[in-house]
């Protein structure tokens, strides 16, 4: 089995003094560290929970990584790793963009010095703010030809005007590492909108949100995709959730945490949207 690390990771942890990061292999499948503490356990809990849960919805579980079980890998001192589907194992010139969901980042049983680590961070975001926080984000430059991706210390402090900026780059076809052009959003609606969009694809997302009572997603994100090769024709825009390390059962209570951060984000998007219909209705 060939393994090698991800080309197109925009957040999360990453291989660092002597810690195994995430590997992919060449049959579409994603290697994900498991890590050391509880939060290991609670993920694979998770995943085997939500692979069973026959009262979870079809159209809803799309949204998800599909799971492969745990296993151990040469090479990593044969560590477990939760083994998943590789999301962009079918895309050749992906944009991806992380966004970490929530007004609250921490779970209930969390000690006071993590809940103060969280405020920390979250205090120097739009976390508290907007209810969620662009992590990370890559995207593939139609001018230079090669991809871009903004540094991720510079993105942990950006104001909801820059979310509003970094999500206009998201979708724009000029020069990005220039910051002084204005981004052109030219793939917003091939992206952002249409019948497959990702405003679609969330706006169902918000509708299951507004019901489920399962689980609470603790400091999850929301991963955005699409692909630059077809993106005339077909941006084969998706949205997938990852990062279950914190989840909790909700106890039949809606997840209000995950819930509101969605509704936020949705909001930045549709606006996003309207605008650029604006700007092409006056051009």
């Amino acid at each position: 089995m060939h393994l090698k690390a991800p080309e197109h990771q925009v957040a999360g942890h990453i291989a660092k003094d002597g810690k195994p990061g995430p590997l992919v292999d060449d049959k579409g499948r994603f290697f994900k560290p498991l890590q050391g503490d509880s939060r290991g356990e609670i993920e694979v809990k998770f995943y085997e929970s939500f692979s069973s849960n026959t009262e979870v919805p079809d159209h809803i579980r799309r949204y998800f990584p599909v799971y492969h079980g745990t296993q151990a890998v040469e090479g990593s001192d044969g560590a477990a790793m939760i083994v998943l589907e590789n999301l962009l194992s079918k895309y050749s010139k992906p944009s991806v963009m992380d966004v970490k969901m929530g007004s609250r980042t921490w779970y209930p049983e969390a000690s006071e010095e993590y809940i103060q680590k969280c405020l920390r961070k979250d205090a120097r975001s739009t976390t508290v703010s907007s209810g969620f926080r662009i992590s990370g984000f890559e995207v593939y430059d139609h001018k230079e030809l090669s991809f871009w991706k903004p540094d991720r210390k510079l993105l942990n402090g950006i104001n909801v005007d820059g979310v509003r900026l970094a999500l206009r780059k998201f979708v724009s076809s000029n020069t990005l590492s220039d910051t002084s052009s204005k981004p052109d959003s030219a793939f917003a609606s091939r992206v952002y909108g249409g019948s497959n969009g990702i405003l679609t694809q969330l706006l169902e997302l918000k509708t299951w949100f507004e019901n489920q009572t399962f689980y609470h997603f603790n400091s999850c994100s929301i991963l955005i995709i699409y692909e630059n090769e077809s993106i005339q024709d077909d941006a084969r825009a998706q949205v997938k959730l990852v990062d279950f390390a914190h989840v909790h059962d909700g106890n039949g209570v809606i997840d209000h945490n995950f819930l509101g951060g969605l509704c936020s984000f949705i909001n930045f998007i549709r606006d996003i949207l309207q605008s650029s219909d604006d700007e092409s209705t006056e051009n």
